[in-house]
């Protein structure tokens, strides 16, 4: 077990001023205690706001090359404790190690060197009449991260507000914090200027709300919870500052009628990977499967199939395809949801309530697929956020569509049609940020956010970038 003591504080590692007792960190694989980490308060968040804020001063000053240089070095420094980072991780969130090496770690690689790149490039005035428009640095921005893709969401927020001239403040997820830690200890080592990198810990309604009300803090860039998202904004809102979120998803794969079996047979198979990855632990999982109802038992014998192929167990064994959930607290949240999908007469295709054979210890669920459900039942409305699939049956795809609409959320979701043409027709009418057409691969490089209540503003690539840019119009 490791004890985090110290938080990291205008560049030095500093006792927290407040910690009234540490906060235990689980392995999501064998339940046992793998670190304990500080938990701060708003004195420890009123310093690092402060440093902050001053060290905004020159940071923003700084020629952008020379930042991008420092997102370069972060970026070099990630991928030089690749394996360390990526055996944390998994142990954090029971991601699969192979995985965590390409997604959880080399993701956020990318996204500092990404970062680095736009910054570069980015065109940070122009004219427009007799004006001359200006992008600047929003200021101190307050990063506040969930525990599902925790580095690859912190690299989202810092990496960008850094390269843009912002300053920032991190309060990482209490559940998995550890990457955070070694994040910071990368960014001392490359000499980051002192105080453009805080990291503070603790939980929610004390280090995040203390965050969000702080009148240093100029910009809330957080990731969780729709509900949690709503608490932000109504607290941030006091302080009237920007507030960026990226929130839940239910997101939609329709399938058409007009494949042929092989096509049929992938966009099912494929879908019910879009549904587990990481568990089902994804906020752009592909939860709701819209099938043609005549071919629902077609669907539901390939989905079976999938599901069932999938080795659950060790993340750290190469056969594993789904490691467990990343807390107790989750592992009972789906079980209460798989049994509410049973009580409310859904079909179990696959799976149910209960541990995977052979999973004595960790925090499992069974990877399960329930038919028949109706759009009303709670599995279809709710994100269960675990291996938990819906095939929902359509007669047409007016219906199809007007039942991918019918949610409060709209971040991801997937079209399959015969014709490329018409599955983009399809797509453009799914109120939703982010749509894969016919198997169309994850581009991390492309804006990502959502639609109503999966949140407000846009991540990655010049989108996300310009989220930490402030407009100034100058009359010449």
């Amino acid at each position: 077990m490791h004890t985090y003591d110290k938080v990291y504080i205008n560049g030095k590692w500093v006792a927290p001023q407040g910690q009234d007792k540490a906060i235990e960190v689980f392995d999501s694989t064998n339940e046992q205690v793998m670190a304990t980490i500080p938990s701060c308060n708003a004195q420890d968040v009123d310093a690092a706001a402060k440093a902050a804020a001053t060290a905004f001063l020159t940071w923003s000053a700084l020629d952008v090359e020379e930042r991008a240089k420092y997102m370069n070095r972060i970026g070099d420094g990630i991928a030089a404790r690749m394996d360390e980072l990526a055996t944390a991780i998994s142990r954090e969130t029971g991601m699969t190690k192979f995985l965590s090496q390409m997604i959880q770690v080399g993701l956020p690689i990318n996204s500092f060197k990404q970062a680095a790149i736009v910054a570069e490039k980015f065109e940070y005035s122009h004219e427009l009449g007799s004006s001359l428009v200006v992008r600047e640095p929003i200021g101190v921005v307050g990063c506040i991260t969930p525990w599902n893709y925790p580095l690859h969401q912190i690299t989202a927020k810092v990496a960008f507000a850094m390269a843009a001239g912002c300053t920032v403040v991190l309060k990482p997820s209490e559940i998995a914090p550890i990457d955070a830690f070694i994040l910071a200890e990368i960014i001392d080592e490359i000499g980051l200027p002192a105080g453009v990198f805080n990291l503070v810990t603790g939980t929610g309604p004390v280090v995040g709300e203390a965050l969000a009300a702080h009148p240093s803090i100029d910009m809330i860039s957080f990731t969780g919870s729709t509900r949690a998202g709503r608490r932000v904004s109504q607290v941030a809102a006091e302080t009237v500052k920007k507030v960026a979120l990226e929130l839940g998803g239910k997101s939609a794969n329709i399938i058409c009628a007009d494949l042929d079996e092989a096509t049929f047979a992938k966009a099912v198979s494929s879908g019910v990977g879009g549904a587990f990855l990481n568990s089902g632990q994804t906020c752009l999982a592909l939860t709701r499967m819209l099938v043609p109802r005549s071919r629902l038992a077609e669907a539901e014998t390939l989905a079976c199939a999938a599901a069932t192929a999938m080795i659950v167990g060790d993340p750290f064994e190469k056969t594993t395809a789904l490691g467990p959930l990343a807390s107790a607290a989750q592992r009972d949240r789906v079980n209460g949801y798989i049994q509410k999908g049973i009580d409310e007469g859904a079909k179990v295709v696959v799976g149910g309530v209960g541990v995977p054979e052979g999973c004595t210890t960790g925090y499992y669920v069974k990877p399960t697929v329930f038919s028949n459900v109706t759009n009303s039942m709670t599995i279809a409305r709710d994100e269960i956020f675990g291996p938990v699939l819906s095939i929902i049956a359509y007669d047409n795809e007016e219906e199809a569509i007007q039942i991918a609409n019918d949610t409060v959320y709209g971040l991801s979701g997937a079209v399959w049609a015969s014709d490329k043409d018409k599955a983009i027709a399809i797509a453009r009418r799914i109120r939703t940020g982010q749509i894969a057409v016919n198997g169309g691969a994850f581009n991390i490089n492309a804006p990502l956010g959502g639609y109503k209540q999966s949140g407000i503003g846009r991540e990655y690539s010049e989108y996300g970038f310009e989220e930490f840019l402030e407009i100034k119009s100058m009359q010449l």
